[in-house]
């Protein structure tokens, strides 16, 4: 018997539960650190981190700092992807959960405009950059925990794990948001309190430094997957992963960002811009203000709460569908549903409050059907000794295609239309098209062999 045999044989595995527990915790609380932002890029940091006399204006301020975590992804993906294909997955993971957390904490710690002016916003721009940064490392590592511990034929029903996080990491985060907003009441519905404004927006932040340690103690109890292990051991990890995958593999890196494409612009109209859209006056006092659904917060909050269980389901829905008929083809469907769904925005959302539960329920349940898949199918894209870093890659490239520039193009769109989303729909559409485009000329990837 092999000297590698023995090694396998008696090195240490990971149990079922505890693949699924630190695969979903961490990218849980690395989702709650992103909407946390998210939320407050709308509700809070136009008024304390952008004043300006036109409130289109601050909000576009505000979704720009969003969108600039989303150009650090790529250089986080690069930077953990090489750490991961080199050293590990489980070191890679816990550095970047710290990063994560550690940004996240100190902008609930950032002065204000009114206090130290120009270097509020600067600061905060930095804490964006690093939680993108860290983004960028954390999704690629936590699916691949998942799917190289995952049973035969199970790969895309332990991928939908990760995935999952995005829900749940969205109901935490929104769900304290409206137990502070509920203890600070505010006489105008529109506009947040001032405790709420001058220190409750502060504890969402704050908070995540406990869940950070909760999923440091769950990382760390983590081995290596037999899949990187067997790499290590026959000597074929590459000295530089990103120029291995780029001389190798750059048509799966290319094709691997188109199918997140609309994905990503779905999960962030969806999720930040449909808040801006929801709370809008049907009728603004002010005329630099957008028309929009006239929801307070607090209503619009909870429907999209209701909307994101929907996500949560049907992300886990997605996976088995995935394992039985293929990733090509189930994401072939969802995506044309994407597409029609992007058409029908208008009818949808002038029906009255049916209409837009309808509109929330629809959009999530798709956002769960392509995000789920997503989880097994870029990680099977790529070989292991360079699987984080182009799946980090791919993912993350794509961030900045759909997601960076989702929110404030969907706010110019609004504007354009003089205050109709009809044109926003338009855009997810044609995202899905390219999209359908890039999984029309791929190939099934379900059966390869995760440890080649």
């Amino acid at each position: 018997m092999s000297s590698t045999t023995v090694t396998q044989a008696s090195a240490p595995a990971n149990s079922r539960s505890r693949v699924i527990l630190a695969s979903l915790i961490g990218t849980t609380i690395e989702f709650y650190d992103f909407y946390v932002y998210a939320t407050a890029a709308v509700l809070v940091f136009p008024h304390l981190f952008f004043p300006a006399g036109d409130a289109t204006t601050a909000l576009l301020s505000s979704f720009a700092v969003f969108g600039a975590a989303m150009v650090a992804r790529p250089l986080g993906a690069i930077f953990f992807g090489h750490l991961g294909d080199k050293v590990g997955r489980k070191t890679t993971l816990v550095a970047a959960l710290l990063t994560m957390g550690i940004a996240t904490f100190l902008i609930g710690l950032l002065p204000t405009y009114a206090i130290a002016g120009w270097f509020a916003p600067l600061l905060l721009v930095l804490l964006r950059l690093a939680q993108g940064f860290a983004l960028g490392g954390e999704w690629s590592g936590a699916a691949l925990v998942a799917t190289e511990n995952a049973p035969e034929g199970k790969r895309a029903w332990y991928g939908t794990f990760p995935q999952l996080g995005a829900p749940l990491g969205f109901i935490i985060a929104n769900g304290l948001f409206l137990v502070i907003a509920a203890l600070l009441p505010s006489a105008d519905p529109s506009m947040p309190s001032t405790a709420f404004l001058e220190w409750g927006w502060r504890i969402p932040f704050l908070f995540s430094a406990v869940m950070v340690i909760v999923g440091l103690w769950v990382r760390l109890r983590l081995v290596e997957s037999t899949a990187f292990t067997k790499t290590v051991e026959s000597g074929k990890v590459v000295k530089l992963p990103l120029a291995e995958v780029f001389r190798k593999n750059w048509k799966e890196l290319v094709l691997g960002t188109f199918f997140m494409l609309a994905t990503y612009v779905l999960f962030y109209l969806m999720t930040t811009f449909s808040l801006s859209y929801g709370r809008a006056p049907i009728e603004p006092a002010d005329a630099t203000q957008l028309p929009g659904l006239g929801y307070s917060y607090t209503t619009f909050v909870l429907m999209m709460i209701v909307g994101v269980v929907f996500f949560g389901i049907f992300t886990l829905v997605s996976g088995p569908l995935a394992d039985r008929y293929g990733r090509r083809k189930t994401l072939i469907w969802v995506t044309l549903g994407i597409i029609v769904f992007g058409l029908v925005w208008v009818p949808l959302l002038g029906a009255g409050f049916a209409g837009v539960m309808a509109w929330l329920i629809i959009g999530f349940t798709l956002m769960g059907m392509t995000f789920g898949p997503m989880g097994a199918l870029l990680p099977e894209l790529f070989p292991t000794n360079v699987r984080y870093t182009g799946s980090g890659i791919s993912y993350n490239v794509s961030s900045i295609l759909g997601a960076a520039v989702a929110p404030f193009i969907a706010v110019w769109l609004w504007g354009l239309a003089d205050g109709s989303p009809v044109l926003v729909g338009v855009y997810l559409a044609a995202s899905g098209v390219l999209t359908l485009v890039s999984l029309l000329i791929s190939k099934e990837t379900r059966d390869i062999d995760i440890d080649r």
